[in-house]
């Protein structure tokens, strides 16, 4: 690794990249050599190599979360991710470490534990919000009676979340610029094993379980 961290934003709000990239200024250390606003966008740039950390919303359009990170890690082992999240979820933060992320990040943090966590993710190492990895670490002696949502992909909880608001198969692809058999498979896994059979089972657990208003 370089002195300076050279790093990718991967985040599909511009505002969200804007903002990061005027913190990142202020910082001698740290060089934004790319950004990027969907999944593809992002495996384009990581092909122009030339970067020493990638940091990764993991709710994006098209290819995300662990299907993303999946893909990176095998194609890029060495190339070190740093997930910034607004999911302060330890089911969601376990499941992208496992799948290869070496941090975790919400994006409620102030900015110097963002840097922090990039610096540390920078050279190889494991970073994780302290209240987090507790709650994760707790998570695991609780196993037994984890909601059933909590066994859910970040895809398959955003389709679930995107369909208790009412949404169409047709809108949240077009929302997640997926296809329309995409969003039905990942509903289709999504019910199977929430042991859902109609739409009006999911709005009602959704309510419920306190994911929607």
């Amino acid at each position: 690794m370089s002195e300076v961290i050279k790093l990718v934003i991967a985040d599909d709000h511009a505002l969200m990249r804007e903002g990061l990239k005027q913190i990142f200024s202020l910082d001698d250390g740290i060089d934004v050599v790319g950004e990027a606003g969907d999944g593809s966008q992002v495996l384009e740039r990581l092909r122009l190599g030339g970067l020493d950390l990638l940091l990764l919303d993991i709710s994006m359009p098209g290819i995300s979360g662990e299907d993303l990170i999946n893909r990176i890690h095998s194609q890029y082992p060495d190339l070190p991710i740093l997930v910034l999240s607004m999911f302060n979820e330890p089911q969601i933060a376990r499941r992208v470490l496992n799948c290869g992320a070496l941090g975790y990040i919400t994006k409620d943090k102030n900015p110097d534990a963002l840097l922090a966590a990039i610096r540390c993710v920078a050279k190889g190492s494991r970073y994780i919000d302290h209240d987090l990895a507790q709650e994760i670490v707790f998570a695991e002696y609780q196993n037994g009676s984890r909601a059933l949502h909590e066994t859910l992909t970040t895809r398959e909880r955003q389709i679930l979340l995107m369909l208790a608001h009412g949404e169409t198969i047709n809108a949240i692809a077009d929302g997640l610029s997926i296809s329309n058999k995409t969003v039905s498979t990942y509903k289709s896994r999504m019910m199977e094993k929430m042991h859902f059979t109609s739409n009006a089972d999911i709005v009602k657990y959704a309510i419920s379980h306190h994911l929607v208003q």
